[in-house]
């Protein structure tokens, strides 16, 4: 393919599917501390993580090694939509006046709608490689617990689902989606566990979050030897896995001849964000001149407005504690749509590069994030996923502020899934109903009180 910028569409073939997973920790001239035992107080080590990981996703999660070679298996069934087109967005420049070049990376694509699959067949697969018969997890949007219900169907497996209960109530074409690849998906909290009935018993309208269900998964899969727990955010095993989309997405950038200056990623826990951006942040550290955003809800801003402390991942208190950005794990979060994004903490190694300055993070209300993907797809076509649309507002602000300026800047948008069950969202935008919600300071002041008490 030429080097022409009026070019629209940047497709790689099957023979550029990553070999490799991208390990941002072999580069980083410092870590996060190691999570933390709730109950010894020491770190955790690999016997304390396998009643619920097989070993080579430990392994993974504590490697310093750049790359991980990613098993054929998985690479035959990313084959399915791998690798996944870069798109230049000249209507909507056109749209905005900009001068600015605007590219979005499009995971939509997958079988499951979005980037979750990267990291579900990778986690099914090497479950079922221990002898593993059952998953459980948790989902918000349900994305995740979509994306996972698809790889345990080509492994095999068997999955239970807890689903964020106002997620389960605004999307019930994900849980069918789920029940048709053979997954049991129930709303959360639920009377199944004994996190979910304690939180029952006291908010029996609870709208949920992804702190209880996880809380509900963990205790589910600790509870049954056939069972393990997959997490389809915040760990660096998941990260790493998503690491095939910024490597595509530069293979794809040299065969338009330019250079991202400035990316967007929306955040809830992390992943999709990591996926697009950590091989870009080696570019950064490196030294090359890069701005990379994490966009996240003003209804649930962990990066913006959390402390950067140890906390637990989940609600009941079950799993061990990372030092990341977190609102608490008692935070529950207004039932925005953006149901991916209504997470209490964020990944330790995102928190990491915030902290450190590395990235950037802005939050947006939900009214300005629906605007813009409403911009976007009269544009491009493309319906965006609530939670990609924060990335492509922040984006549109971006164009914008260079057609004031005429900077010519090159900007990347990770569009991280299809809006196509989204769409009693944007009917509630349309019709006016859609309410911005922006987090008290004194409830989120309340939850980080109750943050744990351990050394930083």
């Amino acid at each position: 393919m030429a080097k022409d910028l009026k070019t629209t569409k940047f497709v790689l073939d099957e023979s550029d599917v990553p070999t490799h997973w991208y390990n941002l920790a072999a580069d980083l001239p410092a870590l996060p501390p190691p999570p933390i035992h709730p109950g010894t107080g020491q770190p955790v080590g690999p016997d304390d993580l396998a009643p619920l990981f097989p070993m080579e996703l430990i392994l993974q999660e504590v490697s310093r090694d750049r790359w991980i070679e990613i098993p054929e298996p998985v690479r035959d069934v990313y084959r399915l939509w791998r690798p996944t087109p870069l798109y230049r967005a000249h209507r909507l420049e056109r749209v905005l006046g900009t001068p600015a070049r605007i590219f979005y990376k499009y995971e939509g694509v997958s079988p499951a709608g979005s980037h979750k699959p990267n990291t579900a067949v990778a986690q099914a697969y090497y479950n079922k490689q221990a002898g593993v018969k059952r998953l459980t997890t948790e989902t918000g949007a349900g994305q995740w617990g979509s994306a996972l219900a698809m790889a345990c169907a080509f492994f095999e497996l068997e999955l239970k689902v807890y689903m964020v209960r106002a997620s389960y109530e605004q999307k019930p074409y994900r849980r069918i989606l789920m029940e048709t690849w053979g997954a049991r998906c129930v709303p959360s909290p639920s009377p199944d566990t004994e996190a979910g009935r304690r939180v029952l018993a006291e908010h029996p309208d609870s709208p949920g979050s992804l702190g209880i269900a996880i809380s509900e998964a963990v205790e589910d899969a600790a509870t049954r030897e056939d069972t393990k727990y997959s997490l389809g955010s915040v760990l660096n095993h998941v990260l790493l896995h998503q690491t095939v989309i910024g490597q595509e997405a530069q293979k794809q950038f040299e065969l338009a001849g330019t250079y991202p200056d400035v990316i967007f990623g929306c955040v809830g826990g992390g992943s999709n964000f990591a996926g697009l951006a950590f091989p870009f942040v080696r570019e950064k550290l490196e030294g090359r001149d890069i701005r990379i955003v994490a966009v996240e809800p003003t209804a649930c801003p962990s990066l913006t407005r959390g402390a950067y402390t140890f906390d637990f991942g989940d609600t009941g208190r079950m799993t061990p504690l990372m030092k990341m950005h977190t609102l608490g794990h008692t935070f529950i979060p207004a039932a925005i749509h953006a149901g991916g994004l209504r997470y209490h903490g964020m990944a330790p190694l995102v928190s990491l590069l915030y902290e450190q300055g590395i990235i950037e993070a802005l939050a947006l209300p939900q009214n300005a994030v629906f605007e813009g993907a409403v911009l976007f797809a009269r544009a491009e076509g493309i319906v965006p996923a609530p939670e990609s649309a924060h990335a492509v507002r922040a984006a549109i602000d971006e164009a914008r502020r260079c057609a004031e300026t005429g900077e010519e800047k090159t900007i990347l948008i990770g569009l991280s899934g299809h809006g196509h069950f989204d769409l009693g969202a944007y009917e509630a935008y349309l019709a006016g109903r859609l309410e911005d919600y922006e987090h008290p300071e004194e409830e989120i002041r309340k939850a980080l009180a109750a943050l744990p008490q351990v050394g930083t």
